[in-house]
């Protein structure tokens, strides 16, 4: 399994880094999508997040799962054709953000050259955000790549098993 290098933001009001204002362009688009998509078949109730689900597996988004565990989240998303060296991985406390690029240019050789000549490798590129229901220890979250699958581990910021605790009322006299 290879190591993914991961962007460690330690404050979810730090919003500064250029992938964060990329995921805002993908999101713009995303809502557009999903816009014309509910106009083409009618403002009929009950299906708005079919659209939205829609729009987003159609602009960038990969398949993921994320399970709670009992002191931290694993999440995996499918990167079928993605490197390490494509991925980007940005933590915050609340959030996990993940963007891949590959860029293929493919030389045209003489056996494949012809009229309506056209490849569709030359880039692609994904983006998926996740929202975690727990704070998460940021300094502590990682990150492996295998066989197109990227496996994220992100700590709770505060273990479950802790039991609640009675706390007692001061009362003044």
């Amino acid at each position: 399994m290879t190591e993914v290098k991961i962007q460690k933001v330690p404050t979810t009001d730090e919003k500064t880094l250029p992938v964060f204002a990329g995921f805002e362009e993908i999101m713009s688009r995303i809502r557009r999508r999903a816009y014309e998509l509910c106009t083409s078949r009618g403002f009929g109730e009950g299906a708005a997040l079919d659209d939205w689900l829609a729009a987003e597996r159609e602009i960038c988004w990969p398949a993921a799962e994320m399970l709670d565990k009992e002191d931290h989240y694993l999440l995996e998303i499918a990167l079928t054709g993605f490197e390490p060296g494509d991925l980007e991985v940005t933590a915050t406390p609340a959030e996990l953000i993940v963007k891949a690029v590959h860029e293929s240019k493919r030389e045209p050789d003489a056996a494949r050259k012809g009229e309506g000549e056209r490849s569709e490798f030359e880039r692609t590129e994904v983006w998926r955000r996740v929202e975690f229901p727990a704070r998460v220890v940021v300094d502590k979250v990682t990150a492996s790549f295998r066989n197109g699958l990227l496996k994220v581990v992100a700590p709770k910021a505060v273990a479950p098993t802790q039991k609640p605790r009675k706390v007692e009322i001061q009362v003044a006299a």
